[in-house]
């Protein structure tokens, strides 16, 4: 074989084997674009619901005090110490444990009379001392806030019921939440005329709260009664969530 010949069948084998590798960008360009389409999301429904559980408060909580004024800043202090304790003493006599008492302000303020172009005199000094009551006994609290204003409250800022374990009410509103949250889900699936798919996230908010009580102060200073009349009512315990589900195509 002459040096010429083996030069052409050389270059022959080269050609074959480059031939494949032309083929290569093709094949790996068609994986990338199947594997984007593979891929690509589902529809989806992003929905909320509520669950509301209404329940009767074992609980209440009145904020009170008592407010003296005095010539001097020590007989202010004196006057509303004396007072003060006395209204301790009646708490006891209801059957208020000591645990349950807190003091929660205690203020000493100067007062002054102003009057049109003059400086302002000083009239005396005021006193103030707040105290928080928690009542177990809710058959008690009308008779609480009678005794506390015998005994010398001049004050009362306000009552709050509540529970003294709200757990089992919210689990209750939460299964009361996710049936409503499911039911929206099929509704919406049927009317749109898709599969539901699975849940993909849920979020919750809400739970209990306190409810402030707004009536009972004009009735607390009342002495036509035996007891100030007391109404705990309801509380709504509500637990809102959000919800994500899947649709077929």
């Amino acid at each position: 074989m002459t040096r010429l010949s083996r030069a052409l069948m050389f270059g022959s084998a080269m050609m074959v084997m480059a031939a494949p590798l032309a083929t290569l960008p093709s094949a790996a360009q068609a994986q990338t674009v199947s594997g984007v389409s593979a891929v690509s999301e589902l529809p989806s429904l992003n929905l909320s619901a509520t669950g509301e559980v209404r329940v009767a408060p074992d609980l209440a909580t009145i904020t009170f005090g008592v407010v003296t004024e005095a010539a001097t800043a020590q007989e202010a202090m004196s006057a509303n110490a004396t007072r003060m304790t006395q209204v301790i003493t009646a708490l006891r006599r209801a059957g208020i444990e000591q645990r349950d008492v807190q003091t929660s302000g205690l203020n000493l303020s100067a007062q002054y009379d102003y009057q049109e172009n003059q400086s302002p005199r000083l009239r005396g000094y005021q006193a103030s001392n707040r105290v928080t009551v928690r009542v177990l006994d809710l058959a008690k609290l009308g008779m609480t806030v009678d005794a506390v204003v015998g005994a010398g409250v001049n004050q009362i800022d306000g009552v709050e019921f509540g529970l003294r374990d709200p757990r089992a009410a919210e689990d209750q509103a939460r299964r009361l939440a996710v049936q409503a949250l499911q039911a929206k889900a099929a509704l919406y699936a049927q009317a749109l005329g898709k599969p539901l798919g699975d849940i993909r996230n849920l979020t919750e908010s809400g739970g209990y709260s306190p409810q402030p009580h707004p009536v009972m102060f004009a009735r607390a200073q009342s002495a036509q009664a035996d007891a100030t009349p007391v109404e705990g009512g309801e509380l709504s315990v509500k637990i809102d969530i959000t919800g994500v589900y899947s649709l077929a195509r």
